[in-house]
C-alpha cells in the first residue's frame, strides 16, 4: 500500500482550485492535480506492507492525540513553488490560517512514524496544497508569471480530521482512498 497522512480539502473548494489552475494549463511540462483530490500532506509514508497497517494507524492516533489540536479553520491562499523559481518541480497554494495547527500535527506525526521505522523528512515542512508537478522546464515562464501575479485566495474550510490515505498510481494519475480517519 502506498500511504500518506493528509488533511483533505473539501469538495466546496474544488472550483476555486480549478480557477487558480487555469493560468497554469498552458504551461508545457506541467501536470495539474485533479481539483477534487487536493489535500495537505502531513507525512508521505510510501510503500507500506499491509501487516504494518495497525502499527501505522496506532502511531497516527497517538500523534493526533499528542498534538492536542482541536478542530480549526484553515485558509488556502497565495502561490509558491518548490524548490525555487529557477528550478520548479511543484506548484502549490499555501496555507495561511491554520498553518500552525498543521505544523503541530505534522511534527507529531513525524515523531511517531519515525519512532516505528519510517524515514524522517529531509526538508522543512511547509503546509501547502499541490496544484501541479513540473516534468520539465518548457512551461517555466508561464508558471513564474502565475506565481508572480496577485496572490489568490482559494477560501477557508474547517479541519476536523486527519486521514491516512492510500494512493494508487494509474496511467490517468493517482487515485486516493481514505484508509482511516482520525478526529481532532
Amino acid at each position: 500500500m502506498r500511504l500518506f497522512v493528509s488533511i483533505d480539502l473539501p469538495d466546496a473548494l474544488a472550483d476555486a482550485v480549478a480557477d487558480v489552475q487555469k493560468p497554469l494549463r498552458d504551461a508545457k511540462g506541467l501536470t495539474l492535480v485533479d481539483p477534487q483530490q487536493t489535500h495537505v500532506t502531513l507525512k508521505f509514508l510510501g510503500d507500506v506492507d499491509e501487516d504494518r497497517l495497525a502499527d501505522v494507524e496506532e502511531a497516527i492516533e497517538t500523534a493526533v492525540d499528542a498534538a492536542a489540536v482541536g478542530p480549526f479553520e484553515a485558509t488556502v491562499a497565495g502561490l509558491g513553488v518548490f524548490p525555487s523559481l529557477d528550478y520548479i518541480s511543484v506548484v502549490w497554494a499555501g496555507v495561511e490560517d491554520g498553518a500552525d495547527e498543521m505544523t503541530r500535527l505534522h511534527e507529531a506525526v513525524e515523531r511517531e512514524t519515525t519512532a516505528i521505522g519510517f524515514d524522517a523528512e529531509d526538508h522543512e515542512f511547509t503546509p501547502h496544497v499541490t496544484l501541479g508537478r513540473m516534468k520539465d522546464a518548457r512551461g517555466k515562464e508561464t508558471v513564474q508569471r502565475a506565481v508572480g501575479g496577485d496572490p489568490p485566495n482559494l477560501g477557508s474550510f474547517r479541519v476536523e480530521q486527519v486521514r491516512l490515505t492510500e494512493s494508487t498510481l494509474t496511467p490517468d494519475g493517482p487515485t486516493y482512498e481514505t484508509v482511516t480517519r482520525f478526529s481532532l
